[in-house]
């Protein structure tokens, strides 16, 4: 198996994770916080899955140079999600976390969708060698095509997993929906 196949391989997993995760949840259950330690609280459901797809959709247009899906497709709009077109989720304080809110998870589903028939689109565009690919020199070492589209896609199976975690505490254990 080549690498581009393995990419568009991995690059498809996070859907299922999504799909799993939003099924019939509640909206309420999606945006509640998952309790922490000490009485803190930890990302919503709704705010790891938007984070997962945001961070792919902004790195993976900017490889592709492409417009982000999220501008183009008028997703801030359509998910109630008032975030410019930088604001992707990292470095998010609590209260910015806290803030964000999702009353239809189906609409975040097919944000996901989207995102990720985009990024399976661009790797089919790619042959092996461009992997290799210096984007970004600002970094020790420079970044390649390859590791920022691993880096990408990791992002998003953390953050899915996380929800998929955040969704058992939440519907079975700590608020017995």
């Amino acid at each position: 198996m080549d690498a581009i196949t393995l990419l568009i391989d991995a690059a498809s997993r996070p859907t299922d994770a999504a799909r799993t995760t939003l099924r019939a949840l509640d909206p309420d259950v999606a945006n509640l916080p998952v309790p922490g330690r000490n009485g803190t609280q930890a990302n919503s459901i709704a705010w790891l899955v938007w984070h997962a797809a945001r961070q792919q959709d902004a790195q993976v247009s900017a490889l592709a140079g492409t417009e982000q899906l999220w501008v183009s497709g008028a997703w801030a709009a359509r998910l109630g999600v008032h975030r410019g077109p930088d604001e992707i989720g990292f470095g998010d304080s609590p209260e910015r976390v806290a803030a964000l809110r999702v009353e239809e998870p189906a609409v975040l589903l097919a944000y996901v969708i989207a995102v990720t028939d985009a990024t399976l689109a661009y790797l089919r565009t790619l042959e092996a060698s461009d992997l290799d690919d210096i984007v970004d020199a600002s970094w020790e070492p420079p970044v390649t095509r390859g590791a920022r589209l691993i880096s990408t896609i990791d992002d998003a199976v953390a953050h899915l997993g996380q929800a998929e975690y955040a969704r058992g505490l939440l519907t079975h254990w700590s608020v017995g929906y």
